[in-house]
Parts: structure tokens; sequence; C-alpha cells
């Protein structure tokens, strides 16, 4: 069988369900983060996942009714930033890059939202957005709350207080405030820190209810025809 051959069903495979592709690569990228001390090596690491995630935010974003001079925008200086930041070790450039990837990944998440809003019919691929744009959702707001620690420090606590918050610290709190858990033991403590969190909040209770529910109403009376 010719290389082109097999490679084939992957390409239809990643036309018809973009978001798939989007959604594993965050979710696998979990498994990542975990490694990212840091060491030159970590931080090269956390490089080569942005090379990764944001052109699928960017192919996500291409796809939906957004319009995508915004994204490019706002991901070329976020990747050329994170890979100057990698490089040189300073952390300014690390903190402009993460503002950047913050404001992608909302914009994505915003046209994945309206991806699935835009209709009354329900496709697997918008079930699989629904999944990505809650892994958006939760890096925009990491992203949030790294830029709001190196503005303000001492804006979150939890174990070992004096120290600033590790990334992944970070993205285990927005996680659980995104999703209503609460099992986190990372705390916000500076006025700023505690309005990002809030307005996490506000944007999972939200998410849940108005666009979750929704598609899941679909998908029920899909299932009924």
């Amino acid at each position: 069988m010719q290389p082109t051959a097999r490679l084939k069903p992957w390409g239809v495979l990643a036309r018809r369900h973009p978001s798939a592709f989007l959604l594993a690569a965050q979710l696998l990228s979990l498994l990542v983060h975990p490694l990212m001390d840091q060491s030159l090596a970590g931080r090269w690491l956390f490089g080569a996942v942005a090379l990764v995630v944001v052109p699928l935010a960017l192919w996500v974003v291409g796809r939906s009714p957004l319009v995508n001079w915004i994204a490019w925008l706002l991901a070329v200086p976020a990747i050329l930033l994170t890979l100057a930041g990698v490089a040189s070790g300073q952390q300014d450039l690390l903190v402009a890059s993460a503002l950047l990837e913050a404001c992608l990944y909302f914009y994505a998440a915003g046209g994945l939202i309206v991806y699935m809003l835009r209709d009354h019919h329900v496709s697997n691929d918008e079930l699989f957005a629904a999944g990505a744009t809650f892994t958006l959702l939760a890096w925009g707001f990491a992203y949030a709350y790294y830029v709001c620690q190196a503005w303000y420090p001492g804006s979150f606590t939890g174990f070992e207080p004096d120290r600033p918050r590790r990334w992944l610290e970070l993205l285990f709190l927005s996680f659980t405030t995104l999703s209503g858990v609460g099992l986190g033991d990372v705390l916000p403590v500076g006025a700023q820190a505690r309005a990002l969190v809030m307005l996490e909040m506000l944007t999972g209770v939200g998410y849940l209810a108005m666009v979750v529910s929704r598609l899941i109403g679909l998908a029920t009376m899909r299932g009924a025809r």
C-alpha cells in the first residue's frame, strides 16, 4: 500500500473532525506539562507544545465564522515570543507570549462556540468541539493567571507560599475552577487574581448551561428520530 493511501483516511478525518485533533493535542499536552520544569530542556518542551497547539487553534478558527486574520495577528507574535523567551530565559518575553496566547485561546473558544450555535443541527465534530472549547477556556485562563502572577506578585498562594505558582499549578487551578470541582490547593489572594477566578467561575457555569446543555438536547433529539 502506498504511503499516500495510508495517510488519506487521516486527511479525511482531519477535514471532518478538526476539533477532535485540537482536543487530542490539548489532552496529550496534559501528560507533557509535568515534565516542564525550570530546566533548559523543560523550557524547550514548553515551546514545542506551543508550536503544536497554537497552529491547531489557528486551523480551528480558520474553519469558524470568525475573522481569521485576528487569530494570526495573535498567534505569530505569541510563537515568536515563546521561542525567544525559551531560548534566552527572559521571563518578560514569556509573560508577553502568555498574554497573547490567552487572547488567542479565548478567541478560538469564541469561534468554536459560534460554530456550535450557528444552526439547530449537531454533528460529531461539534461534540468534539464542546470538549475542545472547554480545554481552550481552561488554557486561556491559566495563561491569564500566569500573567496576573507576573504583574502582581503574590496573587496566588498554596503549598510553599513564598514562591510563585508553577505553570502546572495554575493550569490545575483553572481546570478545577472552570469545572466547578473546587478541589484546588492553589488559592487566589490578590484582588486581581480573585477577579479572574470569579470570571472563570461565571464562564464555566454559563458554558455548561448555554452551550453544552443545548448540544445534549440536540443530540438527544437526533437520536430519537
